[in-house]
């Protein structure tokens, strides 16, 4: 929100002497955040110039120029016209524009000289509206001020510095969601006093008294609003006015039009211009009709299915049964209500006759059409953060006002006011409340002149006291809002700064001590973490091969969704994580590896809706327990992805791609530490290769996850490269299977003896099964066991495989004899021969 520090000065007595800097750091201290200050930055001559001739010149590097003649009168020191260069086309001979002479400096320190280009001496520039640091005019190129300042006497060689607002300062804030009436001048003049101890006086004030009362001879109003939202109707207030005879081509004051482009909007016509103006000053959005297009009363009504409405911008929108229409007659769409007015009924040069609108909307159905048709607009932004219900018949008035002043209507006696607005709750506020939450002293007489200050109604008659906030401050429902609405206004600086002392104890959860070593061991691994944002769709279920129906059946869908292409919550980190992967690879990194460690929402039947509580109020036990019920499980998962070379080729020779196996390890090396054995078998799921999956399981068969090669549909489906692998697994399996405490074993000085044995077994049995076996039989003197070998072929016989292990024996206290080794050996073929049926290969 930009605030011209002069049109801010009529609305709140500025002290003498008090600049943008300081005006933007009072505002600072109330909780409104600085994002600039805009003005006095041009410095030299900058005049206002005529377009005498324009000469296009083709260059060799086929741009076209122009070569221009502009008379600047007097400013150059000569009288003679100056010879200009320049690129932009959107300016014609007899065009007044704005011209920056040698001497000058534009923002960012820009020096203007005389320079030869392009085989002429162009003596300054004609200037866009970005290069002096004003917002564009629409146009994209030169500033032409009869379009810019329509209506204002302009010469050649007059000083245009004043004209476009450069020597006067404005202060840019960054506006909270909660801060609605910041979008306005006087919101923020009410802030500003607030911040300096000075009176405010309203705007609103002397127009609520200027404005005559509603009677039943204004245009019929009518609020059909037959589907409520979360049962708030979604319009409380209607006030229409009309105004007749209005010369809508009559010029907008020139002092309007500079303070609307200070503002940061352009000027377009008059009854658009004073319905932003009043907007700007005020916080009401207002709409302005075309009487003479509307067609019986004005019908407040939702949407019906398949209905449609072009709307202001030309496009022709489907609309939906929650967005809130302003009809004639209950039939045509005049405007999206809160959004966006109508392409057929909007202001033309032919109109004479207008109907003023102002009126309040709910905020959340103006939030969800604005979202739902991507229309953010100026009175969206405003609605949707809410706005004053008992400001609207006083910015009608003012919009009343102006249009009889400027465009030379007359103002019909009818007033319209449908109001339905509910009162502000009273607030039961115990005023010892801000001592206590705020950690230093306030007296009673201290609370409730703040809040007094603030604009709410305060009755200390009684402890608790009643207090109702004001029509603008829709964000203000219980004690602790207005605790702060005092640590505000008194000062955050004076609240005292007190460490904590820290509790005793270990520092972290075992729960993040396991969190952040598995984040080490994978960075350690080569792999870099990832944040993504855990919103999927069915077509990605789809995508990733996952059966519709399971997949659904476990998914919460999103009630107020981002964006509309994505409103699940994610099932699977995958689902997720690929689009980082894809972007990575698009971008060049051929040889990636990603993990992300996040929750995901696993449903075991379908969800309940969550039961409801008053906000400021803590619900009753059984309550609690109702709503914790409907909270869905979201465990955390670890999940991995990998393409491209695990070891890079170079001079030395061939790498080698990352492959199913590489998956395998990275889980087992996070298994390993966090001190939690793992089985590993082959399984045949989603979104996996059915012949290069491994499924991970807790030794009392509790399901941690899959690692493999991705299915080569999945890839397709995806976009990803070819043979890309990955992980998933229940990271909360595998840190609850680690909160035992583990005893490290002895490191024994015995000598170590190793025995090999080769098997025969079925192609079905998995190496898994027979290691498993061959540790139970081998007994308490195995110390490790690897597979470093397998065979099919014809030696092993048909449908048959040959397993060979190298095993390694140990004693704590003596050296192992070589029929020690053997028995345990011999034992241990005999486990995998009755566990498996392998048999010894000879």
């Amino acid at each position: 929100m930009r605030i011209p520090l002069d049109w801010l000065g009529e609305y709140v007595q500025l002290p003498s002497g008090t600049g943008g800097a300081e005006v933007a750091a009072a505002l600072v201290r109330v909780g409104l955040e600085e994002e600039g200050l805009h003005g006095g930055e041009v410095t030299g001559p900058l005049v206002v110039g005529r377009v005498l001739s324009k000469e296009p010149e083709e260059q060799k590097n086929g741009k076209t120029i122009n070569w221009c003649s502009v008379d600047v009168a007097a400013a150059n020191g000569t009288g003679e016209p100056q010879g200009i260069v320049c690129g932009a086309h959107n300016f014609e001979v007899g065009d007044l524009v704005v011209v920056v002479l040698p001497g000058a400096e534009l923002p960012g320190g820009f020096a203007i000289s005389a320079r030869k280009t392009y085989g002429h001496v162009s003596a300054g520039m004609i200037c866009a509206a970005d290069e002096l640091g004003l917002p564009d005019d629409g146009s994209g190129g030169i500033i032409r001020l009869a379009d810019r300042l329509p209506g204002a006497q302009l010469e050649p060689g007059q000083d245009a510095i004043p004209l476009l607002g450069l020597d006067r300062e404005t202060i840019e804030i960054n506006v909270t969601p909660d801060r609605g009436y910041c979008f306005a001048i006087r919101g923020v003049a009410r802030e500003f006093a607030l911040s300096e101890g000075i009176a405010f006086t309203d705007p609103a004030a002397d127009l609520l008294a200027a404005a005559p009362e509603a009677n039943g001879d204004g245009h019929e109003v009518r609020v059909e609003d037959d589907a409520p939202l979360r049962d708030v109707v979604g319009c409380d207030r209607f006030v229409a006015r009309v105004v007749r005879g209005v010369d809508v081509s009559a010029p907008t004051p020139g002092w309007m039009a500079t303070r609307l482009t200070e503002a940061g909007m352009r000027p377009i016509s008059l009854p658009v211009d004073v319905t932003n103006y009043v907007m700007l000053g005020l916080g009401q959005p207002l709409h302005a009709y075309d009487l003479a297009t509307i067609e019986g009363p004005i019908v407040v009504r939702r949407a019906r299915s398949g209905e449609k409405l072009k709307t202001l911008d030309g496009s022709e929108r489907s609309l939906f049964p929650e967005d809130l229409l302003i009809t004639d007659g209950g039939e045509r769409g005049l405007g999206i209500a809160g959004v966006m007015g109508g392409f057929d009924s909007e202001v033309s040069d032919t109109t004479t006759d207008v109907l003023i609108e102002g009126a309040h909307f709910d905020p959340i159905t103006v939030a969800r059409s604005a979202r739902r048709h991507k229309l953010p607009s100026e009175a969206s932004k405003r609605f949707e953060r809410g706005v004053d219900p008992a400001l609207a018949p006083a910015a009608v008035e003012l919009v009343v006002q102006l249009l009889v002043k400027f465009g030379g209507g007359t103002a019909d006696a009818g007033v319209t006011d449908v109001k339905n607005s509910p009162a502000m709750p009273v607030i039961s506020f115990d005023p010892a409340l801000a001592s206590r939450l705020v950690g230093m002293t306030y007296d009673d007489e201290q609370v409730a002149r703040v809040l007094q200050d603030v604009g709410c109604t305060v009755d200390t008659g009684t402890t608790p006291w009643s207090v109702t906030p004001p029509t603008w401050r829709p964000d203000l429902h219980t004690g602790p809002d207005l605790v702060e609405e005092v640590a505000r206004v008194v000062g955050y600086d004076q609240i005292p700064s007190i460490l904590p002392t820290p509790p005793g104890g270990r520092g972290l959860t075992h729960g993040q001590q396991a969190r952040r070593m598995v984040t080490n061991v994978l960075a350690a691994q080569g792999f870099c973490e990832i944040w993504s944002a855990p919103f999927a769709s069915d077509e990605r279920h789809e995508a990733l091969g996952y059966p519709a129906d399971a997949a659904r059946a476990r998914t919460v869908r999103i009630a107020n969704p981002l964006s509309e292409e994505q409103p699940l919550m994610r099932i699977s980190v995958l689902s997720t994580m690929v689009d980082a992967l894809k972007r990575n690879v698009a971008r060049g990194s051929k040889d990636v590896a990603l993990f992300e460690q996040g929750l995901v929402i696993a449903l075991d039947e379908p969800q309940q809706p969550a039961p409801s509580s008053p906000v400021g109020v803590l619900p009753a036990p059984e309550l609690l327990d109702r709503i914790r019920a409907a909270v869905p499980p979201q465990p955390r998962h670890l999940g991995v992805l990998m393409t491209g070379e695990v070891a890079r080729s170079g001079w030395w020779g061939n790498g080698r791609q990352a492959d199913w196996s590489d998956a395998i390890a990275a889980v087992r090396g996070v298994a390993e530490a966090l001190a939690v054995p793992v089985l590993v078998a082959a399984d045949d799921v989603a979104p996996y290769h059915p012949g290069r999956c491994a499924k991970f399981t807790l030794s009392d068969g509790t399901l941690v996850g899959h690692a493999g090669e991705l299915h080569p549909k999945v890839v397709q489906r995806l976009g990803l490269p070819d043979r890309t692998v990955g992980a998933e697994i229940d990271l909360d399996v595998l840190i609850g299977a680690s909160d035992e405490p583990v005893a490290s074993a002895p490191i024994s000085t015995m000598p170590h003896a190793s025995s090999d044995v080769a098997l025969v077994v079925d192609r079905g049995v998995t190496a898994a099964a027979v290691e498993t076996a061959l540790r139970e039989g081998a007994g308490p003197l195995l110390e490790t066991i690897q597979l470093f070998d397998a065979y099919q072929g014809d030696q092993a016989g048909e449908g048959k495989k040959s397993l060979a292990y190298r095993m390694g024996f140990r004693a704590a206290d003596r050296t192992l004899k070589t029929e020690e080794v053997n028995a345990a050996r011999d034992a241990a073929v005999a486990a995998a021969s009755k566990a498996t049926g392998a048999t010894q290969r000879t």
